[in-house]
């Protein structure tokens, strides 16, 4: 468990302490609590298109980078589907820089037309780069498009396409900032050589004065239970055709989502695994192939993903996955694959308890998932999963009616 403590602002703003003097950095993570699921259709990608107004200066900061280098610091920040964290390293000893650019840019940010229309095009630029002029870039446009009818999930976090960044109006821009970026609509965690009263003094400082929000945020849709396959056809210029099959599963806290992370674990995670081992090793079909969750706030997908063999084609792959599949379902779980597969979790974890950071940022997600004790007990819990359950579970998730494929074809 990660030692914390904890305490609340008056504006809602939730405050974490992970004090720890063996090092002379401290980490500064902002979370706040949005991310492409809280865009609507039109209006696609703004929360990521957001992280970067972020870094265009504020009231006060007109460079935000040259501002925190200037003190032996750095940042960076990310975006999914259910968040956006922004996250600083730098010198305990001016560890107040980190709450004066954070809480400037929280309360004065008002990004002007040139910052907007810059950022615009950097946007622009890597959905082309990343999305369009990738091989098998638009696979998961694809997927999403076609696995959800009605919640945000159905676009990614760069957005639907390059037509909604092109209309975002300054309008857009603002109504976003008042609306999510909130201090009770965030997490901070500062870690690192600090003092709980240190933190506690500078939050108030810095944050104690801006207000909370004030406009009400959309109710997000839920997805109906899907009741039959779907399937699409996609034709590239790719080198190989490539195969993408999703099924709908649990959301992060409910019941069956570590039974699916398992199920993804033994299938398909690492050399030794069911399909490695099958399909790639000891067949000529697939270059490639492998399964993991998408881990999303709301139910996610359980994905399957693979690049065939020159001249193998989509088609083929999947009756041959479908196949490796049908026998995982069918045959009781190996004592001794599942323990492997536990082992690799708990490797895992201590690998990323050992970052300062990495060790700041769980605390920041598992307190926006409403119980930071969750970055301890989900692992208790899902090292405790027997190996019945998790087939129950693969029964109920890997249908075919519950199974959305794209065939990404290869141009002949």
């Amino acid at each position: 468990m990660i030692a914390y403590e904890q305490f609340f602002l008056d504006n809602g703003l939730q405050v974490f302490v992970h004090q720890d003097p063996s090092t002379k950095i401290a980490v500064f993570n902002m979370l706040y609590k949005v991310g492409s699921r809280n865009e609507v259709s039109g209006k696609t990608g703004l929360a990521h298109y957001f992280e970067h107004l972020m870094f265009g200066g504020s009231q006060h900061v007109p460079s935000f980078d040259t501002a925190l280098e200037n003190v032996g610091g750095s940042c960076n920040a990310f975006t999914n589907t259910d968040i956006t964290n922004y996250y600083m390293n730098l010198p305990a000893v001016n560890l107040e820089t980190a709450f004066w650019l954070e809480s400037d840019r929280m309360m004065y940010l008002n990004p002007r037309e040139k910052t907007i229309e810059t950022q615009r095009k950097v946007v622009i630029e890597e959905f082309k780069q990343r999305y369009l002029n990738q091989p098998y870039g638009d696979a998961f446009h694809h997927m999403r498009a076609l696995a959800y009818e009605t919640h945000p999930y159905q676009w990614p976090t760069i957005g639907r396409n390059i037509e909604d960044i092109i209309n975002y109006q300054k309008e857009d821009v603002e109504e976003f900032y008042w609306t999510h970026y909130r201090p009770d609509n965030a997490v901070l965690v500062v870690a690192g050589d600090v003092t709980v009263e240190q933190v506690k003094r500078l939050s108030e400082k810095w944050f104690g004065g801006i207000p909370k929000g004030s406009i009400r945020r959309l109710d997000i849709p839920s997805e109906a239970p899907q009741i039959s396959k779907k399937t699409k056809t996609i034709e590239a210029d790719v080198p190989t055709d490539a195969l993408y099959k999703v099924y709908h599963m649990p959301a992060k806290l409910q019941d069956g989502y570590l039974e699916a992370d398992l199920i993804t674990d033994i299938i398909g995670f690492g050399r030794s695994s069911l399909l490695e081992q099958t399909l790639v090793k000891n067949s000529d079909l697939f270059a490639s192939i492998g399964a993991y969750i998408l881990g999303t706030v709301d139910p996610g997908l359980l994905v399957f993903s693979g690049k065939l063999e020159k001249g193998k084609t989509a088609e083929r792959g999947e009756k041959a996955l479908d196949e490796v599949v049908k026998q995982f379902l069918q045959q009781p779980i190996e004592e001794t694959i599942l323990q492997k597969v536990k082992h690799q979790a708990k490797a895992m974890k201590t690998y990323e308890s050992v970052q300062l950071l990495n060790r700041a940022m769980s605390l920041a997600y598992f307190a926006h998932l409403g119980d930071v004790n969750l970055y301890q007990t989900e692992y208790e819990k899902k090292t405790a999963i027997p190996p019945k359950d998790i087939l129950d579970w693969g029964h109920k998730l890997l249908r075919e009616d519950n199974a959305s494929t794209i065939y990404y074809k290869a141009i002949s």
